[in-house]
């Protein structure tokens, strides 16, 4: 479909003034203490390793608070979104907090024509990033384009087993969604988002495709990327199931049952070969 980049903008433009303000995203404490890092990255910490001077660039990057949170462990950040509102909030944030973090709008797909390709050392993506976009191919094409030779992708992201489930299902682990990769989006009208708001969305359409596992490794070794880990998780930053799981004292959400029946998010790295 040819209207889903500005249907989903428009959406996420809305979305982007209620995250910023709601304490899921902390801005409060990103703001009140120099040491506060994102529950996406605190969890990755282990994994990501020393990123001190690396030149990093966070794709689809929402408000920046993974994005901020890499810049305190020394990386030196950009961001990239397509929603505009998404970037007011993220630089407003950077500024209360003293950081200098260069945030850049674009579709994620011409992100190699607004950034300087082939600079960068770290390539991140955090949780709920590549559900948006219709073709993996071309996303991977682009880390490949932005990496140096020897730099790294680093990304979590939703399991798509986990998008594959009817998460309003609540007699059991329905698979009711596609786990590859389609070219008919999946379709949502929906006037909530995933924080705790009162306030109601009134751009209501949003457009997603889900992209199996084995897709988005086959994607990177096609452009020039080796897997070096990958890591499938029982945990996930949100309650992707409401009613059938519990918070542990990471702020992880995993099932209250049953944990090893379904993975819920994975963690992938891959380095650009030379």
């Amino acid at each position: 479909m040819s209207d889903y980049l500005e249907l989903n903008k428009v959406n996420w433009d809305e979305r982007a003034p209620l995250h910023a303000a709601s304490r899921d995203y902390a801005a409060e404490a990103f703001a009140s203490d120099p040491g506060y890092l994102s529950d996406v990255v605190r969890f990755d910490l282990p994994r990501l390793g020393d990123i001190t001077g690396q030149n990093g660039v966070h794709l689809q990057c929402h408000i920046g608070t993974d994005t901020l949170s890499l810049a305190r462990l020394g990386a030196r950040m950009s961001g990239l979104d397509f929603s505009p509102a998404s970037l007011e909030q993220a630089r407003l944030l950077a500024c209360r907090c003293g950081k200098e973090i260069g945030f850049v709008e674009s579709d994620v797909y011409a992100a190699d024509q607004v950034l300087p390709a082939g600079t960068f050392d770290l390539v991140y993506t955090g949780i709920g990033a590549i559900n948006w976009l219709p073709r993996i191919d071309e996303w991977a094409r682009v880390v490949s384009a932005l990496l140096k030779p020897g730099g790294r992708l680093f990304m979590r992201e939703g399991h798509p087993m986990l998008c594959a489930v009817n998460e309003a299902r609540e007699d059991g682990l329905v698979i009711e969604y596609p786990y590859f990769e389609r070219t008919e989006p999946m379709e949502w009208d929906d006037d909530s988002t995933y924080v705790e708001t009162d306030a109601r969305l009134t751009a209501t359409r949003s457009y997603e495709w889900n992209h199996g596992l084995g897709e988005v490794v086959t994607a990177l070794l096609r452009h020039g990327l080796q897997l070096t880990a990958l890591e499938e998780h029982d945990s996930i930053p949100w309650e992707a199931l409401p009613g059938r799981m519990v918070l542990d004292e990471a702020g992880e959400w995993r099932l209250e049952r049953d944990r090893w029946r379904l993975p819920l998010s994975y963690t992938l790295q891959a380095v650009k070969r030379g």
